[in-house]
């Protein structure tokens, strides 16, 4: 029951998540459900919070749920750190931690400090969940950094694809938000992000399916390069046929 309470957050907070570890054998389910389900927790903890001292409450809940994991103590209950806890070890308890503290980035109006600021950002949250999963389908360690690379470029059409309803909230979520300044940003990251073959060779056999969540990211990078004015006018997006389309050669291939 606590697995399907996972996947049934999972399909009502993040779609693309959602499809994407269904499209992965039902044992890595598993392991991705928990995951997602609590990264849809701490992700719309600071936004659903009427004050920014509420949502470092909240966050700061999940961080002591974290601890618990990694201490091997009782974690407190709740239908995701029940499911959590058994896929969790110390190492991906702590990789985890670090994500919930970048989100309290998420609770102010504060801008960016600069690129590495938000390369940092997008690196523990997106690119931590991914190299956690793929670790707890038995990814060895020497991937992980092909994997994160993965999982920050991933975060990263993410975040653009949420720049206009950041701007809307009072956000400033890019320092250069100029067309110009967003392809510069999309290049680096796209020369950043491994191979499809790297990525292969890296995560192998079931860990693959960790890597199963970025199936866009090439597709919405290449999109972002050819025309940055996607991002401001909220057109970062495939349509839903391309969608499920990439999703299924991704999936067969």
């Amino acid at each position: 029951m606590s697995l399907q309470a996972c996947a049934d957050i999972v399909a009502k907070g993040d779609p693309d998540r959602f499809r994407a570890a269904m499209a992965t054998p039902v044992a890595a389910r598993r392991v991705l459900f928990p995951l997602y389900a609590f990264n849809v927790e701490v992700a719309r903890a600071p936004w659903v919070a009427s004050e920014p001292m509420i949502g470092e409450m909240r966050l700061q809940w999940w961080r002591d749920a974290l601890e618990e994991i990694a201490d091997g103590k009782a974690v407190r209950k709740h239908e995701v750190t029940t499911p959590l806890a058994d896929v969790l070890d110390a190492e991906g308890a702590n990789l985890l931690d670090a994500g919930v503290a970048a989100r309290r980035w998420d609770l102010y109006r504060d801008p960016l400090e600069d690129e590495d600021h938000l390369k940092t950002y997008l690196l523990n949250t997106g690119g931590a969940l991914m190299w956690v999963a793929a670790r707890a389908l038995g990814a060895k360690d020497t991937a992980r950094d092909i994997v994160q690379r993965y999982g920050t470029a991933s975060a990263f059409v993410r975040f653009l694809a949420a720049v206009p309803e950041l701007e809307a909230r009072g956000r400033i979520p890019l320092l250069d938000g100029r067309p110009e300044g967003i392809r510069t940003l999309a290049a680096q990251i796209s020369g950043s992000c491994p191979s499809p073959g790297d990525l292969r060779q890296a995560a192998p056999g079931l860990a693959r399916a960790a890597t199963r969540e970025g199936w866009q990211t090439r597709t919405l990078l290449k999109m972002v390069l050819t025309d940055p004015s996607r991002v401001a006018e909220g057109r970062l997006a495939q349509s839903p046929f391309r969608k499920s389309l990439s999703l299924f050669k991704a999936s067969l291939f």
